[in-house]
Order: structure tokens, then sequence, then C-alpha cells
């Protein structure tokens, strides 16, 4: 999914958290399902989540979450690695992430192929 040509990424601040678009995007189940794999298997590629979707609408879903501060991105040669800013919202919104977690288990299963990490 990483372009040569694309513009940089950019991610907010904790400070400029907003509560609202961070919950806003963790009520679509593709993100919550890549939130889910992330917690479990930090460090993972966009490529691994292909198998339920189309790179250009998991493109958007990764953007809603790194835009919403939920994830941090970074190209690592022709590959983008994505992590959970879990620690960030844990400072800005405590307990949070832990929660949605937890009420997310058994409900959303993740859409990661670990094994292609």
């Amino acid at each position: 999914m990483a372009s040569r040509t694309a513009s940089p990424l950019t991610h907010p601040d904790i400070d400029d958290f907003d509560l609202f678009k961070v919950m806003s995007a963790l009520t679509d189940e593709t993100r919550l399902a890549i939130v889910v794999a992330l917690a479990a298997s930090p460090g993972l590629a966009c490529s691994v989540f292909r198998q339920d979707a189309t790179a250009s609408v998991l493109t958007r879903h990764f953007r809603v979450l790194r835009e919403a501060g939920v994830i941090h991105q970074q190209d690592v040669g022709t590959r983008r690695i994505n992590t959970l800013r879990k620690e960030e919202l844990d400072e800005r919104f405590p307990g949070l992430i832990d929660l949605v977690l937890k009420e997310s288990a058994g409900r959303v299963t993740p859409r990661a192929n670990a094994s292609s990490a």
C-alpha cells in the first residue's frame, strides 16, 4: 500500500487526540479488527490484512485510524508498518483501549495473516 509518490504520513500529536475521532474510528468492524490484530501483533505490514478487502478500501481504513491517532504508520522499504499507539492513547484517555479490546474479545476476529508479517 505504500506509494513512492504519496505525501508524507502525518500523525496527530497526543495533545491533538480527539476522543470523538478515536471512537468514530473504532466503530467500524474492519478498523476494530485491525486494532485487535495490532494489539496482539505489533508492527504488522498493511499487506497482511488484504485477505478481506481491496487495497484501496484498506488504505482508507488505515488512514482513518492514523488520522485519529489510533495507529502509527512507517514506511520501511516497500512495506508500510503499523503499530497501535496504545501508550499514547492510554496517556490521553486512560483505560480506553483496554476497554475497547476487552469488549471486542469474542466479537471481532483479527483480520491479519501474522505468518505474512
